[in-house]
């Protein structure tokens, strides 16, 4: 299980090309047209190969032992925005409750408190129950932009509205996929009154030059695989 490699954006976290590589400032072209909510989200390996079995491990065949080894991961990933700032909320993306009662846990929460055992920034406080999921949600895989975000919109809702506002925030999850369930948690953080709110995720799909990049490096990400997550 490797990090990412090679380039990315200094927003999302996408892989740019190689005219952007160079740049001091790299931004792909999604985050240049419609900026996310967020400040930047971090990953620490791509969603593919070992890295995804671990991850299907703990959510599908309930092995939790593995949210330990995940939570180190996440640790890096964390490291590596360099946050400056003091007590920084950190909140796991929430499951629907039917979810959450169908698996038997939230592994973003288990993964979350594995990683702050390890995490060197001292200044992160450890909360759930502040985001709460209101629905479930269809499968992102196939849907456009604009039907991504109208699927996820409205799905989140704010509880204990106090430990929000003015607070900086550090959202975590196993993996971002499209990026559309962190950009709408941080627009519903940022509408509650959060300063700012990071993302750091274990895992992320690498949309651009994928296919090739897997040849280079591992497994392609499958859309099987993807629509699991």
């Amino acid at each position: 299980m490797t990090p990412i490699l090679g380039a990315t954006c200094d927003i999302c976290g996408e892989r740019v090309g190689r005219e952007q590589a160079t740049l001091e400032r790299r931004v792909c072209v999604a985050c240049t047209q419609e900026p996310p909510h967020f400040t930047k989200a971090v990953a620490y390996g791509p969603y593919d190969s070992e890295l995804r079995e671990l991850i299907h491990l703990l959510k599908y065949e309930q092995v939790e032992t593995a949210a330990s080894l995940l939570g180190r991961m996440l640790a890096e990933a964390i490291e590596k925005l360099n946050i400056a700032a003091d007590r920084v909320l950190v909140l796991p993306v929430p499951l629907h409750r039917s979810k959450r009662r169908q698996r038997g846990f939230n592994q973003a929460e288990l993964i979350a408190r594995a990683a702050m055992k390890r995490c060197a920034f001292e200044g992160l406080e450890f909360t759930a129950g502040v985001l709460e999921r209101t629905r479930s949600t269809v499968s992102q895989i196939g849907l456009t932009r604009a039907q991504r975000a109208e699927n996820i919109r409205g799905a989140f809702r704010m509880q204990h509205l106090n430990r929000i506002k003015g607070r900086d925030v550090l959202l975590v999850d196993d993996v971002l996929t499209t990026g559309t369930t962190a950009n709408e948690c941080a627009r519903v953080l940022r509408r509650a009154g959060a300063e700012r709110v990071w993302v750091a995720t274990v895992a992320r799909t690498l949309k651009e030059n994928a296919a090739l990049f897997a040849g280079e490096h591992g497994d392609a990400v499958s859309g099987a695989n993807i629509a699991r997550a």
